[in-house]
């Protein structure tokens, strides 16, 4: 079971609160839930939708088909009316658009500041549930606040009324947790033991650098926000020689002004832990639209050879878990760790049961403050003194290989590749596209997804699936095929045009556009 609600309105009007209730009351009535979020770059008006997935099985993804939309304002439903079928409700709080098409109003005027939520007990109702499953959640989320109060009133008074439907849909036992993939790569941070956090707000790596600030009190730790991105790179690699394990996090263009400091760190090798989140670009591009156009700046951006990590994560679980692994190879090796992320996963909603981390992250033996530590961002010999000799520049270069080919040993107590399915055909994939793809797998006979989650060191296992399949589809959301591309660079094959599934408006993957393509590829 696959069930589509769809929340649209403009900016200003409660939707993300409401979706976030929703979805957790789903939740804690024991369903599988995915919310995916899409918004303008507004503060108020617009157009803006919350889609909410709902499963008896897991999901990693939203469908296109909407089965019961909550429309805020007419632009709601004419964006969205050609997803909706014959049997699925609407309901409004605009009363023209209600008497236009018939369909149920709920009167926000009516619910004075708290009309957004009224719309949750309408939707339990309708859907069979118990009120008490968001109740609850907004008594979690906004008691003590100035409308928690006409929250529970609202919600409790349109529970009560009869909407003549009823989806019967049964409550079992809570699966496990929901939570963003920021919040996830928030709490692997945490549990790694970061002690400083550097940012400056830039979407949609901000969730991060918000959440780790609302929990720096319980947690003993300290954000702070800087003036830029420069401050940011070199106040995070300065921390780090005085000991510190330290993260940071922005997004493209912030990571563009950081690129001569990852240099540098590449040079002193510090550890860090750097959070990139992509979105459209080039420039500003599309603030708050989702992008895997920056592999290859992950991967190559900075002057000069110098070893690094790139992992990215393909769902909240997986934020959480290459979170702490980020840490530890950057402590091990003191090298700068890359989490790419993008506003697709930081944002969506996952459940997920998350196990606590084992990992020991390693203790430095040596920083400044802790007898005589030197660290200089010339070529240097094995004393950290500037040197130009010729023999010394080859040792210092051989020593930054030696620990390239190291990292790729160490990273191999990871899972830097996931196989799902079976089949003798492969669908490859990295970062966000693993919701989409797993979830269209059930539909597609004999084809396997390979998820790669290393980046660099690179899993040259892959080539072995490759090997083994009798044809192969590599699914991006960006318009060049850099993962096709680094696979060919890595593994000398040959990948073309017609083996590349791109994306590339921005939005992202959802089951039926793989398996649409797959099957005309074919």
């Amino acid at each position: 079971m696959r069930f589509n609600i769809l929340i649209g309105g403009k900016a200003g009007q409660g939707i993300n609160e409401l979706a976030d209730v929703i979805s957790e009351g789903l939740v804690n009535a024991g369903f599988y839930v995915f919310n995916y979020r899409d918004y303008q770059s507004v503060i108020k008006g617009g157009h803006n939708f919350n889609i909410i997935c709902v499963s008896d099985t897991q999901i990693g993804s939203y469908d296109e088909n909407i089965d019961i939309m909550i429309a805020f304002d007419n632009e709601t439903y004419e964006f969205h009316k050609g997803k909706l079928n014959k049997t699925s409700i609407i309901a409004t709080s605009e009363k023209k658009l209600s008497e236009q098409i018939k369909c149920i109003l709920i009167d926000a005027l009516k619910y004075s500041k708290a009309g957004n939520m009224a719309f949750a007990g309408f939707l339990f109702k309708i859907l069979g549930l118990d009120k008490n499953y968001v109740i609850n959640e907004i008594d979690r989320k906004f008691k003590g606040k100035s409308l928690y109060e006409l929250d529970i009133k609202n919600v409790e008074e349109c529970y009560e009324a009869d909407y003549g439907k009823n989806l019967n849909f049964k409550a079992s036992k809570k699966k496990g947790s929901f939570l963003s993939g920021s919040e996830a790569i928030g709490n692997g941070a945490i549990d790694a033991g970061v002690q400083l956090y550097f940012g400056y707000p830039m979407t949609p790596s901000t969730p991060v650098l918000i959440y780790l600030s609302e929990q720096q009190k319980a947690h003993d730790y300290n954000v702070i926000t800087m003036e830029n991105e420069i401050g940011v790179i070199n106040a995070s690699y300065g921390a780090s020689f005085s000991g510190k394990r330290v993260m940071s996090g922005t997004s493209g263009g912030g990571f563009d002004l950081m690129t001569e400091g990852l240099s540098m760190g590449g040079m002193v090798e510090l550890p860090l832990v750097i959070h990139l989140s992509q979105r459209g670009g080039p420039s500003s591009g599309l603030p708050t639209y989702t992008s895997q156009c920056d592999l290859n700046m992950a991967l190559y951006s900075g002057h000069g050879e110098f070893p690094r990590v790139v992992i990215a994560p393909g769902d909240a679980e997986e934020c959480y878990d290459n979170t702490v692994e980020a840490f530890y190879l950057s402590e091990k090796f003191g090298v700068t760790s890359i989490i790419l992320t993008d506003k697709h996963l930081a944002e969506s909603g996952y459940i997920y049961d998350i196990k606590k981390t084992q990992i020991k992250i390693p203790e430095r033996k040596e920083y400044a403050g802790k007898g005589l530590f030197k660290r200089n961002s010339y070529e240097h010999d094995e004393q950290w003194n500037s040197t130009e000799d010729p023999k010394k520049i080859i040792k210092s270069v051989d020593k930054r290989k030696k620990k390239s080919e190291d990292l790729g040993e160490e990273s191999k107590k990871f899972e830097r590749i996931k196989v799902y399915g079976k089949g003798n055909n492969l669908i490859i994939g990295f970062g966000s596209t693993k919701g989409a793809i797993a979830d269209a797998l059930p539909e597609l006979e004999g084809y396997k997804f390979l998820q790669v989650i290393y980046l660099e060191p690179f899993p040259e296992e892959i080539l072995d699936y490759i090997k083994k399949s009798k044809k192969f589809f590599i699914a991006e959301n960006n318009s060049t095929g850099q993962l096709a591309d680094l696979i060919t660079r890595k593994l000398a094959i040959k990948i073309d045009d017609n083996q590349r599934i791109l994306k590339y408006d921005c939005r992202p993957f959802t089951p039926k556009y793989i398996i649409d393509e797959v099957k005309r590829r074919e």
